[in-house]
């Protein structure tokens, strides 16, 4: 394949969002920032949103909805390599912010369910009835590390609830092609889990009670796998993996690797364009977005831009 760096300078983008006019969203989790790169690279700053923005989507309003996981402490660990931390000194809580694209203005949706604060935000996916799946990773310290969480809410600020609880770093979050299943892709462990979905915002019952839900893989050794997205056939497209890259998992659990050259911390993947072939991939810890033409297209969300 061959990538095209799109622009650098990002302080470590995620949550790429295609708009209808050939731009991008990414949020910029170091610099607390939602930002559109136009088409020949142009960066310009949509809205200020302090805290740490993670994974973003378009809802059934136009609106862009984004996972705050409220600040990260950073690193760089090379000159062209941040790796994110523990919680910042100044850490409060997570939210879900929307924003409007017209005027950049934002508002603080959710900050806490049944009476506790979100602890990390981190991914999101609209279904057909015009919710939200998002991911809550957790925060953690140098003796702490939260168990992370699987939620649903709606875009009035009517409702919010937690759906499945006790994983291990949840962070992407996807729908199959027909809106039955979700993906949620659990960075730390490196695994990749399927849950049946019976309804907005409800699961069907686990394979055992100490299981979030059907296992799709394992990747082998000691890999992080970060936010994903789905083809249109039913493949996901799982950031992270052996020397960074995505990894493609089969529904039964086969997958390949496709590395992105020269880039160690590769987070995020989405697809647009004309034949839903166009995929837009976030390099965090360089701080670039490449495109590339991927062999299959993407699947089309609920909501686009």
């Amino acid at each position: 394949m061959d990538f095209t760096l799109v622009t650098d300078g990002l302080a470590f983008p995620e949550g790429p969002v295609i708009l209808a006019d050939g731009s991008v969203l990414v949020v910029e989790i170091r610099g607390g920032r939602l930002t559109r790169v136009s088409p020949d690279g142009e960066k310009t700053t949509v809205a200020e949103l302090g805290g740490g923005p993670n994974g973003g989507a378009i809802g059934p309003d136009g609106a862009v909805y984004v996972c705050n996981n409220g600040g990260l402490e950073f690193f760089d660990a090379a000159p062209d390599l941040a790796v994110p931390g523990h919680a910042p000194h100044d850490y409060v809580t997570g939210s879900i912010q929307r924003i409007d694209l017209a005027s950049g203005a934002v508002t603080a949706l959710y900050d806490a369910c049944d009476g506790r604060p979100l602890r990390g935000p981190n991914d999101i996916v609209f279904d057909q009835a015009g919710g939200f799946w998002f991911t809550d990773l957790g925060k953690s310290d140098d003796w702490t590390t939260d168990r992370g969480w699987l939620l649903y809410a709606r875009i009035d600020g009517s409702f919010i609830t937690r759906v499945r609880g006790g994983m291990i770093g949840p962070n992407g979050v996807g729908l199959s092609p027909d809106g039955q299943t979700l993906y949620v892709a659990e960075t730390h462990t490196g695994r990749l889990w399927a849950m049946d979905i019976t309804g907005p915002g409800e699961l069907g019952p686990t394979p055992a009670p100490w299981m979030p839900g059907r296992l799709i893989a394992t990747l082998p050794g000691h890999q992080m796998i970060d936010s994903l997205a789905v083809e249109a056939g039913g493949k996901v497209c799982v950031a992270g993996g052996p020397d960074g890259g995505i990894t493609v998992f089969d529904p039964d659990g086969t997958h390949e690797h496709v590395r992105v050259p020269g880039e160690i911390i590769v987070t995020n993947i989405c697809f647009g364009g004309p034949d839903m072939r166009d995929a837009w991939i976030t390099a965090s810890g360089s701080g670039r977005l490449y495109k590339v033409r991927w062999p299959r297209p993407g699947l089309t969300l609920a909501f686009n831009g």
